[in-house]
C-alpha cells in the first residue's frame, strides 16, 4: 500500500519524505488556501520535494475550463496529477486528459457506480472518501471493498485511492480492503507509529540497560 500526504504544508512533506513515510501527495484548494500562500507557487514547491505523483486539484466546473487548468497545473512539474471532481464534465475531462497522457485523480467519489464511470473515463486513480461517508452513518470502508472488487472483475488499472482518511483504524480497513493508496493528513501517518505496548517495552529496555551501567560507544 502507498501512503500520500494529504496536505499542503511544505514543511509536513518534506519532513515525512526525508522519514521515507510517504510516496506521494494529494492536495485541495482548501489545503492551499489554509497556507496563505499563491496557489501554483505551493504546489511547485510540492513537486520539488518530492518525485511521487502530487495531486493538484482544479477550481473549475465547467470541461472547457477544467482543461484550460489541467494544462496550466500540468506544466508546472512532471508528476503532477490533475485532481477532477467526479461530474460529467470532469468525467470529459478526464478523458481528455486520458488521451494526452496526462494523470488525472478523479475526486468525491461516494458511490461504486461513480467509481466504474472513473475508471472507464481512464482516471488513473479515483478517491472515494470514507470518513465523510461515515459522517453520515454510512460504512466507507465497506465502498473501498465493493470498488476493489468491481476493479478487479474487470481489470480497471485505476488504482483506488482512499481518502478523506481520520484515523490508523480508517488506515488499517482501507489496507484489508484492498485500497492501493492512502492519503492522509500528516498527524495520521505519524499517528500510525503510536502503541502504547511499544512505549512500554522501550521504557522498559531502556531501564534495564541503564541499571546494567554498559555503554554501546
Amino acid at each position: 500500500m502507498e501512503f500520500f500526504a494529504d496536505t499542503a504544508d511544505v514543511e509536513a512533506i518534506r519532513e515525512l519524505g526525508e522519514a521515507g513515510l510517504i510516496d506521494g501527495v494529494t492536495t485541495n484548494p482548501t489545503l492551499v488556501a489554509k497556507t496563505g500562500r499563491d496557489f501554483l507557487s505551493v504546489i511547485g514547491e510540492i513537486c520539488a520535494i518530492t518525485e511521487g505523483p502530487v495531486s493538484a486539484e482544479v477550481a473549475s466546473t465547467d470541461f472547457t475550463g477544467m482543461v484550460a487548468e489541467g494544462e496550466r497545473l500540468a506544466d508546472i512539474a512532471g508528476n503532477v496529477v490533475i485532481k477532477l471532481p467526479l461530474t460529467l464534465d470532469g468525467l470529459k475531462a478526464c478523458a481528455h486528459f486520458r488521451r494526452v497522457g496526462i494523470r488525472t485523480n478523479v475526486t468525491l467519489c461516494f458511490s461504486a457506480a461513480q467509481a466504474i464511470l472513473a475508471a472507464k473515463a481512464g482516471a488513473s486513480y479515483v478517491s472515494p472518501f470514507i470518513g465523510r461517508m461515515d459522517d453520515i452513518n454510512l460504512d466507507g470502508v465497506a465502498l473501498i471493498r465493493d470498488i476493489r472488487r468491481i476493479f478487479d472483475n474487470y481489470g480497471f488499472e485505476t488504482k483506488l485511492l482512499a481518502a478523506s482518511i481520520r484515523s490508523p483504524n480508517h488506515v488499517t480497513r482501507s489496507a484489508l480492503a484492498g485500497a492501493d493508496v492512502a492519503t492522509c493528513p500528516p498527524t495520521v501517518i505519524k499517528s500510525l507509529v503510536a502503541h502504547p505496548l511499544t512505549e512500554k517495552g522501550l521504557h522498559g529496555f531502556l531501564s534495564d540497560w541503564k541499571r546494567s551501567g554498559q555503554s554501546i560507544v
